[in-house]
């Protein structure tokens, strides 16, 4: 049987003490503000033990979120390619409220109201939630908390609908715009933008690319590190081999000197002096998947290029209409 003890806390509050000590269990000790409470408690834990399914919640109960957070960023996320963005939704959570709870207090409607900021944007509510399962995740399967839940999972429902993906295309002569903005602008820009047109490759891919992937022969470039974690081999067009043969090979093997941020800020700078709005970068790799769809293409062709997992993930790209599909059907 559970024995309850009234004790002074630490605030000068009088607290309960449950008590659990069974033969073969380590003793299992917890405060409460109410003998209820204690009980409620005890009678948990003593009906599990008696079913044989007891799972100490000690170590849950004695870690922080803010200590899990440290341990995940050298356990885990270091260990990614995406760390210097895991970062600040590390630093965020740790920010938060929640941050100095044990992860066995955690609960679905704890988590809700923390990111329940009407202000910030859909995706980084995702990324903030995705993370913070894995750790739970984590804690139960590697670290020993096997008694661990995942609250996170409590709040799917209520998690904010993401917004369509972007569909923004080069329209009229914005292309010729864009380019002759480039060439104004001069270093790699302008290359790069024609090459991110005819290869459908993102920014990082891109600025990455290192002369000893291309197969100059063959006309297919390696993509050995991607966002999917899958490497791919892409065929070059006559427009991206002119391309490559315009550059001037550096000595350390990188194709491009330019890196992600410096790309994204030249092309800002560019669309704004060509009077281009609502264009980024990455509406490149838009512009160019569209374009192996407009060249007959079929989606398990597009996607061995650009490197998408699914074809539910290509089906914006492609812009059917029931008046092009007239033809096909007779």
């Amino acid at each position: 049987m559970a024995s309850f003890i009234q004790r002074l806390g630490p605030s000068g509050k009088r607290v309960w003490q449950a008590h659990i000590r069974r033969r073969g269990y380590k003793a299992q000790v917890r405060t409460f503000n109410t003998k209820a409470e204690a009980q409620a408690w005890a009678a948990t834990i003593e009906s599990e033990i008696a079913r044989g399914v007891f799972v100490s919640r000690t170590e849950a109960e004695a870690t922080t979120l803010k200590e899990a957070l440290d341990r995940y960023a050298v356990e885990v996320s270091a260990h990614k390619r995406s760390v210097g963005r895991e970062a600040s939704t590390i630093r965020w959570w740790q920010a938060s409220a929640l941050a100095r709870r044990s992860l066995a207090s955690i609960r679905g409607k704890d988590i809700s109201a923390t990111t329940a900021d009407r202000t910030v944007g859909a995706n980084t509510v995702r990324i903030r939630l995705a993370l913070l399962s894995h750790l739970f995740n984590i804690a139960r399967t590697a670290w020993g908390m096997e008694s661990l839940g995942n609250p996170v999972e409590l709040v799917k429902g209520q998690r904010p609908k993401l917004p369509p993906g972007r569909t923004r295309r080069l329209v009229g002569d914005e292309e010729t715009r864009l380019l002759d903005a480039a060439r104004t602008y001069g270093g790699e820009i302008g290359p790069i933008i024609t090459w991110a047109i005819e290869t459908a490759m993102r920014r990082g891919e891109i600025a990455a690319m290192r002369w000893e992937h291309v197969d100059r022969k063959a006309r297919v470039l390696l993509v050995p590190e991607t966002k999917t974690g899958t490497p791919r081999r892409l065929p070059l067009s006559s427009r991206a081999l002119t391309v490559l043969d315009s550059l001037v090979r550096c000595i350390d093997g990188q194709v491009w000197r330019m890196r992600p941020d410096s790309i994204s800020q030249a092309f800002e700078r560019i669309c704004s002096t060509a009077g281009i709005e609502g264009l980024t970068f990455h509406d490149l790799r838009h512009e160019a998947t569209s374009r192996l769809f407009e060249k007959g293409l079929n989606p398990m062709q597009v996607a061995a290029i650009t490197g998408h997992k699914t074809l539910q993930m290509l089906k914006r790209y492609t812009h059917l209409r029931a008046e092009d599909l007239v033809a096909l059907i007779g």
